[in-house]
Protein backbone atom coordinates (compact mmCIF):
# COMPACT_ATOMS: atom_id res chain seq x y z
CA UNK A 1 0.00 0.00 0.00
CA UNK A 2 3.12 2.26 0.85
CA UNK A 3 4.13 1.45 -2.65
CA UNK A 4 1.50 2.28 -4.09
CA UNK A 5 1.44 5.71 -2.60
CA UNK A 6 4.78 6.09 -3.57
CA UNK A 7 4.36 5.23 -6.84
CA UNK A 8 1.25 8.13 -6.84
CA UNK A 9 3.28 11.05 -6.05
CA UNK A 10 3.03 13.66 -8.36
CA UNK A 11 6.56 14.75 -9.53
CA UNK A 12 5.86 18.37 -7.77
CA UNK A 13 5.78 16.60 -4.37
CA UNK A 14 8.60 14.39 -4.90
CA UNK A 15 10.40 17.88 -5.80
CA UNK A 16 9.34 19.06 -2.53
CA UNK A 17 10.26 16.03 -0.30
CA UNK A 18 13.94 15.80 -2.01
CA UNK A 19 16.38 17.13 -0.48
CA UNK A 20 17.40 20.84 -1.77
CA UNK A 21 20.92 20.66 -3.74
CA UNK A 22 23.07 23.27 -2.67
CA UNK A 23 22.65 26.82 -3.28
CA UNK A 24 19.22 25.37 -4.32
CA UNK A 25 15.68 27.08 -2.90
CA UNK A 26 13.95 25.34 -0.15
CA UNK A 27 10.45 23.70 -0.69
CA UNK A 28 8.06 26.01 -2.24
CA UNK A 29 10.36 29.16 -1.52
CA UNK A 30 10.11 30.46 -4.77
CA UNK A 31 6.08 29.98 -4.69
CA UNK A 32 6.59 31.72 -1.32
CA UNK A 33 8.18 34.91 -2.70
CA UNK A 34 5.94 35.18 -5.76
CA UNK A 35 2.96 35.07 -3.66
CA UNK A 36 4.55 38.21 -1.34
CA UNK A 37 6.82 39.89 -3.00
CA UNK A 38 5.67 43.33 -4.54
CA UNK A 39 7.72 46.18 -6.68
CA UNK A 40 6.35 49.64 -6.47
CA UNK A 41 7.77 51.62 -9.33
CA UNK A 42 8.34 55.57 -8.54
CA UNK A 43 9.00 57.70 -11.04
CA UNK A 44 11.24 60.76 -10.41
CA UNK A 45 12.00 63.60 -12.14
CA UNK A 46 16.03 64.04 -13.61
CA UNK A 47 17.65 64.92 -10.40
CA UNK A 48 20.67 66.48 -12.40
CA UNK A 49 18.53 69.35 -13.65
CA UNK A 50 18.30 71.07 -9.76
CA UNK A 51 22.06 69.60 -9.28
CA UNK A 52 23.05 71.61 -12.13
CA UNK A 53 21.95 74.77 -11.94
CA UNK A 54 22.34 74.66 -7.74
CA UNK A 55 26.06 73.74 -8.83
CA UNK A 56 26.03 76.28 -11.48
CA UNK A 57 24.70 79.01 -9.26
CA UNK A 58 27.15 78.71 -6.92
CA UNK A 59 30.39 77.95 -9.19
CA UNK A 60 29.69 81.10 -10.90
CA UNK A 61 29.44 83.49 -8.25
CA UNK A 62 32.45 82.40 -6.12
CA UNK A 63 34.28 82.13 -9.56
CA UNK A 64 33.73 85.33 -10.65
CA UNK A 65 35.31 86.93 -7.15
CA UNK A 66 37.99 84.42 -7.29
CA UNK A 67 38.87 85.78 -10.87
CA UNK A 68 38.63 89.04 -9.47
CA UNK A 69 35.52 90.63 -11.14
CA UNK A 70 33.60 91.95 -8.17
CA UNK A 71 34.11 91.91 -4.74
CA UNK A 72 37.32 91.99 -2.06
CA UNK A 73 38.23 89.86 0.60
CA UNK A 74 34.99 90.22 2.74
CA UNK A 75 32.72 89.40 -0.10
CA UNK A 76 32.28 85.54 1.09
CA UNK A 77 30.44 86.76 3.94
CA UNK A 78 28.06 88.10 1.47
CA UNK A 79 27.59 85.14 -0.46
CA UNK A 80 27.98 82.00 2.10
CA UNK A 81 24.12 81.88 2.89
CA UNK A 82 23.18 81.19 -1.15
CA UNK A 83 26.47 79.23 -1.14
CA UNK A 84 25.54 77.11 1.53
CA UNK A 85 21.78 76.49 0.68
CA UNK A 86 21.43 76.75 -3.23
CA UNK A 87 25.11 74.95 -4.49
CA UNK A 88 25.19 72.98 -1.17
CA UNK A 89 22.11 71.51 0.17
CA UNK A 90 19.96 71.92 -3.85
CA UNK A 91 22.76 70.01 -5.26
CA UNK A 92 23.35 67.24 -2.01
CA UNK A 93 19.78 66.41 -2.21
CA UNK A 94 20.15 66.18 -6.21
CA UNK A 95 22.90 63.78 -5.78
CA UNK A 96 20.94 61.80 -3.19
CA UNK A 97 18.17 61.31 -5.69
CA UNK A 98 20.21 60.72 -8.22
CA UNK A 99 20.80 57.81 -5.87
CA UNK A 100 17.43 56.43 -6.76
CA UNK A 101 17.38 57.40 -9.96
CA UNK A 102 20.47 54.86 -10.23
CA UNK A 103 23.11 57.34 -11.73
CA UNK A 104 26.01 56.70 -10.47
CA UNK A 105 27.91 59.35 -12.12
CA UNK A 106 25.34 61.98 -11.01
CA UNK A 107 25.70 60.36 -7.45
CA UNK A 108 29.36 61.08 -7.53
CA UNK A 109 29.40 64.77 -8.63
CA UNK A 110 26.35 66.30 -7.06
CA UNK A 111 27.08 64.52 -3.52
CA UNK A 112 30.96 65.45 -3.72
CA UNK A 113 30.26 68.96 -5.02
CA UNK A 114 26.99 69.59 -3.23
CA UNK A 115 29.23 68.25 0.45
CA UNK A 116 32.24 70.94 -1.06
CA UNK A 117 29.67 73.80 -1.05
CA UNK A 118 28.10 73.06 2.10
CA UNK A 119 31.81 73.17 3.97
CA UNK A 120 32.13 76.21 2.03
CA UNK A 121 29.13 77.85 3.11
CA UNK A 122 29.56 76.48 7.05
CA UNK A 123 33.35 77.60 7.06
CA UNK A 124 32.50 81.34 5.97
CA UNK A 125 29.08 80.98 8.07
CA UNK A 126 31.49 80.31 11.06
CA UNK A 127 33.70 82.97 10.32
CA UNK A 128 31.08 85.60 9.99
CA UNK A 129 29.57 84.80 13.46
CA UNK A 130 33.11 85.45 15.06
CA UNK A 131 33.34 81.24 15.84
CA UNK A 132 36.17 81.14 13.40
CA UNK A 133 39.48 84.09 13.53
CA UNK A 134 39.53 85.72 10.42
CA UNK A 135 43.35 84.58 10.19
CA UNK A 136 42.10 81.24 9.55
CA UNK A 137 40.00 82.44 6.52
CA UNK A 138 41.01 81.73 3.18
CA UNK A 139 42.39 84.63 1.40
CA UNK A 140 43.31 84.98 -2.43
CA UNK A 141 46.87 85.55 -2.77
CA UNK A 142 47.76 83.84 0.59
CA UNK A 143 48.80 80.63 0.98
CA UNK A 144 46.45 78.49 2.46
CA UNK A 145 47.59 74.90 2.37
CA UNK A 146 44.75 73.42 4.09
CA UNK A 147 42.35 74.89 1.99
CA UNK A 148 44.35 73.88 -1.38
CA UNK A 149 44.06 70.31 -0.08
CA UNK A 150 40.13 70.65 -0.53
CA UNK A 151 40.37 71.57 -4.18
CA UNK A 152 42.84 68.83 -4.82
CA UNK A 153 40.48 66.26 -3.97
CA UNK A 154 37.44 67.84 -6.04
CA UNK A 155 40.39 67.96 -8.50
CA UNK A 156 41.05 64.40 -8.72
CA UNK A 157 37.34 63.25 -7.88
CA UNK A 158 36.22 65.23 -10.69
CA UNK A 159 39.02 64.40 -12.97
CA UNK A 160 37.65 60.41 -12.76
CA UNK A 161 34.31 61.77 -12.92
CA UNK A 162 35.19 63.72 -16.22
CA UNK A 163 36.48 60.09 -17.93
CA UNK A 164 33.29 58.60 -16.91
CA UNK A 165 31.34 61.35 -18.14
CA UNK A 166 32.95 59.95 -21.77
CA UNK A 167 30.35 57.33 -21.79
CA UNK A 168 27.46 59.54 -21.61
CA UNK A 169 27.30 62.40 -23.65
CA UNK A 170 30.41 64.93 -24.54
CA UNK A 171 28.92 68.01 -22.78
CA UNK A 172 28.56 66.30 -19.46
CA UNK A 173 32.16 65.75 -20.11
CA UNK A 174 33.56 68.96 -20.83
CA UNK A 175 31.91 70.46 -17.81
CA UNK A 176 33.72 68.24 -15.54
CA UNK A 177 36.68 68.13 -17.41
CA UNK A 178 37.23 72.09 -17.08
CA UNK A 179 35.76 71.80 -13.45
CA UNK A 180 38.75 69.31 -12.65
CA UNK A 181 40.76 72.05 -14.22
CA UNK A 182 39.86 74.80 -12.45
CA UNK A 183 40.21 73.17 -9.63
CA UNK A 184 43.84 72.26 -10.05
CA UNK A 185 44.50 75.83 -10.87
CA UNK A 186 43.01 76.94 -7.58
CA UNK A 187 44.66 74.64 -5.11
CA UNK A 188 47.77 75.77 -7.23
CA UNK A 189 47.02 79.13 -6.21
CA UNK A 190 46.20 78.83 -2.57
CA UNK A 191 49.03 76.29 -1.81
CA UNK A 192 51.74 78.61 -3.13
CA UNK A 193 49.84 81.93 -2.65
CA UNK A 194 49.92 83.04 -6.13
CA UNK A 195 47.08 85.16 -8.15
CA UNK A 196 47.58 83.96 -11.41
CA UNK A 197 46.68 80.50 -10.60
CA UNK A 198 43.87 81.70 -8.45
CA UNK A 199 42.24 84.24 -11.75
CA UNK A 200 42.52 81.51 -14.11
CA UNK A 201 40.84 78.99 -11.83
CA UNK A 202 37.98 81.25 -11.31
CA UNK A 203 37.80 81.69 -14.87
CA UNK A 204 37.51 77.95 -15.65
CA UNK A 205 34.61 77.47 -12.85
CA UNK A 206 33.05 80.14 -14.67
CA UNK A 207 33.23 78.38 -17.38
CA UNK A 208 32.01 74.98 -16.37
CA UNK A 209 29.17 77.18 -14.35
CA UNK A 210 27.96 78.34 -18.05
CA UNK A 211 28.02 74.77 -19.59
CA UNK A 212 26.24 73.08 -16.71
CA UNK A 213 23.39 75.95 -17.35
CA UNK A 214 23.44 74.47 -20.83
CA UNK A 215 23.12 71.42 -19.70
CA UNK A 216 20.57 71.55 -17.07
CA UNK A 217 18.74 73.50 -19.72
CA UNK A 218 18.74 70.73 -22.58
CA UNK A 219 17.88 68.13 -19.69
CA UNK A 220 14.62 70.25 -18.42
CA UNK A 221 13.72 70.75 -21.90
CA UNK A 222 13.68 67.59 -23.11
CA UNK A 223 11.82 66.85 -20.13
CA UNK A 224 9.22 68.87 -21.28
CA UNK A 225 9.14 68.75 -24.46
CA UNK A 226 9.44 64.91 -24.74
CA UNK A 227 12.39 65.80 -27.04
CA UNK A 228 15.58 67.05 -27.88
CA UNK A 229 16.07 70.94 -28.13
CA UNK A 230 19.70 71.22 -26.94
CA UNK A 231 21.71 68.67 -28.19
CA UNK A 232 24.39 67.56 -25.50
CA UNK A 233 26.52 65.44 -27.34
CA UNK A 234 25.13 61.85 -27.07
CA UNK A 235 26.04 59.16 -28.42
CA UNK A 236 22.46 58.37 -29.76
CA UNK A 237 22.15 59.91 -33.11
CA UNK A 238 18.76 60.76 -31.94
CA UNK A 239 20.41 62.80 -28.86
CA UNK A 240 21.96 65.19 -30.66
CA UNK A 241 19.18 65.96 -33.44
CA UNK A 242 16.43 68.82 -32.18
CA UNK A 243 13.18 66.74 -32.05
CA UNK A 244 15.12 63.84 -31.66
CA UNK A 245 14.73 61.16 -28.70
CA UNK A 246 17.97 60.44 -26.70
CA UNK A 247 16.53 58.61 -24.30
CA UNK A 248 13.59 56.15 -24.94
CA UNK A 249 11.93 55.26 -21.38
CA UNK A 250 10.67 52.33 -20.69
CA UNK A 251 6.77 51.90 -19.91
CA UNK A 252 3.95 49.76 -19.58
CA UNK A 253 0.37 50.63 -21.37
CA UNK A 254 -1.55 53.66 -20.34
CA UNK A 255 1.02 55.37 -19.35
CA UNK A 256 2.32 52.97 -16.16
CA UNK A 257 6.09 54.32 -15.37
CA UNK A 258 8.53 51.91 -16.50
CA UNK A 259 12.15 51.81 -15.19
CA UNK A 260 15.05 53.42 -16.56
CA UNK A 261 18.80 53.46 -15.70
CA UNK A 262 19.99 57.46 -15.58
CA UNK A 263 18.07 60.36 -15.93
Amino acid sequence: MAGERAAAATPAEGAATAAPRRGADAAGEHALWEERTRVFLQPIAAPSILGLFGFAGATMMVGAWQAGWFGNAATPLILWPFVLFFGGLAQFLAGMWAYRARDGLATAFHGTWGAFWLAWGLLFMLVSAGAVPVALAPVLGTVREGFAFWFIALAVITGLCALAALGENMVLALLLGCLAVGSGFTAAGFWAGSTWPLDVGGWLLVASAVIALYAAAAMMMENTFGRTILPTGKYRVAGNIPGGRGVRPLEYRHGEPGVKIGQ
